[in-house]
């Protein structure tokens, strides 16, 4: 089993900028993809960025050009930065770990990130 534990979310001021951090716990070696999604409220699911085992990463046009999304194997944590942010930025915040064999998908409980104008 893996679990995930988001951190770093709070109430953030708009163009302001957060950083969020996923650690994950357990069968780690079987964690390839990591992601970040949010949920703003009433609204989808939506992914955000994620990042392979090998670094590689791909993000959405909601946040490219102004989130990065990292990892550090050693510590078992996935990162996403998001600057300029603003009042439509307001979610709840996932983290997910995809897992060998199966590429079964491991979700953290959420953080929730509230931009304020």
């Amino acid at each position: 089993q893996v679990q995930l534990v988001e951190s770093g979310g709070g109430l953030v001021q708009a163009v302001g900028s957060l950083r969020l951090s996923c650690v994950a716990s357990g069968d780690t070696f079987r964690i390839t993809t990591m992601a970040w999604y949010r949920q703003p409220p009433g609204k989808r699911l939506d992914l955000l960025a994620d990042i392979s085992d090998s670094g590689r990463a791909n993000y959405a046009d909601s946040v490219k050009g102004r989130g990065t999304i990292s990892r550090d194997g050693a510590k078992n944590t996935v990162y996403l930065e998001m600057n300029s942010l603003q009042p439509e930025d307001t979610a709840v915040y996932y983290c997910t770990a995809d897992l060998s064999p199966f590429r079964s998908k491991v979700w953290g409980q959420g953080t929730q990130v509230t931009v304020s104008s």
